[in-house]
């Protein structure tokens, strides 16, 4: 038997609190014309001082599990890819597990940064080519409110982010037909530990501070906000993504020409229209909700694939790629027969 993966859900959630560029000029000595011009964004989600991540997954898994049919009591394995975990530890994914009242299913964190929904995609899709689990829940979930650097020194990141979740859930399937039948070609993940420190949250960190975990001196420097080396990440994230676009189609015997649609990571509007430009893709094939939600790191694309779907943009057949880039350095890539 041809055993794949096929998404039967989708779901999202984006906190009620909305946070425009102009509610951030005094905070972060900006304006809204810089922001626009840099990033693309015009506003994001941002979460309320009683919401958590695990709470901001919680609804977008309710909310797929929904739309798959499927009850609570069906998955097999839980996978939270989250930058912003409620608590060091444990993994973000018991907490959600908790809430969802599933005992006993695995439930695994997921650490990739940006590129942790297309890691979770490749191994929730290898554990079911396999044979080991049927039903994978899958959730992105971002709380970055809480993490950034609300002064102007922080001004270059904090304007980014945005909190917001999103999940999908995957189903074994028996693929007869690979050009008409729903479920995923191919996944294929990379990552460059040497480039680490391009994109970091040094603090609090064990390697810091000798025999201590967290200081003054690493709260004075700021050391417990996000840090990143913008002209690096951009051209990192401009070619390994262009790259990765085009591996995810010749790697199934498909070419440019073939692609329905695209869901890029979007860390800001400027990343995609280089990737596009390069590629000479038209605006039409890039799915870009940046300019509404802001950077949410892995929960990027699946918010982007829930929002296609409710959009009436993306239909069952349709060939879509997927492609991030994040911290880690970490990439990669899946290609979907929706």
């Amino acid at each position: 038997m041809n055993i794949r993966s096929k998404i039967i859900g989708t779901g999202s959630y984006l906190p009620s609190r909305t946070v425009f560029n102009k509610d951030l000029e005094d905070l972060l000595n900006t304006t809204d014309e810089w922001i626009q011009q840099r990033t693309g964004i015009t506003k994001r989600h941002w979460a309320s001082k009683d919401e958590t991540t695990s709470d901001l997954a919680l609804r977008a898994s309710e909310r797929a599990l929904e739309s798959s049919s499927l009850k609570k009591e069906d998955i097999d394995l839980l996978l939270v890819a989250t930058v912003t975990p409620d608590h060091e530890f444990p993994g973000t994914a018991c907490f959600l597990q908790g809430k969802m009242g599933i005992p006993g299913v695995p439930a695994i964190d997921v650490r990739q940064q940006c590129g942790g929904f297309i890691f979770a995609l490749s191994i929730a899709d290898q554990y079911i080519r396999t044979g080991t689990y049927k039903n994978i829940l899958i959730v992105c979930s971002e709380l970055h409110s809480r993490c950034l650097d609300l002064t102007p020194r922080g001004r270059n990141l904090s304007v980014i982010f945005g909190d917001g979740a999103g999940a999908v859930v995957l189903q074994a399937t028996e693929v007869k037909d690979r050009e008409s039948e729903s479920h995923i070609l191919s996944t294929k993940i990379h990552s460059d530990g040497a480039q680490a420190k391009e994109l970091w949250c040094p603090g609090p960190g064990l390697a810091l501070f000798g025999e201590e975990r967290m200081t003054k001196e690493m709260i004075n420097d700021g050391l417990q906000y996000p840090q990143m080396n913008g002209r690096a990440i951009f051209s990192h994230a401009v070619r390994t993504m262009s790259e990765s676009l085009i591996e995810s189609l010749t790697s199934n015997g498909k070419e440019l020409k073939d692609l329905e649609l695209a869901f890029f990571h979007q860390a800001n509007r400027r990343i995609s229209e280089a990737i596009g430009k390069n590629l000479e893709l038209d605006d039409s094939l890039i799915h870009s909700t940046v300019e509404i939600y802001g950077n949410t790191t892995s929960a990027t694309i699946p918010i982007g694939l829930d929002d296609a779907i409710r959009n009436g943009k993306l239909k069952q057949g349709m060939l879509i790629s997927n492609v991030a880039f994040g911290s880690g350095f970490t990439w990669g890539h899946s290609l979907i027969r929706y």
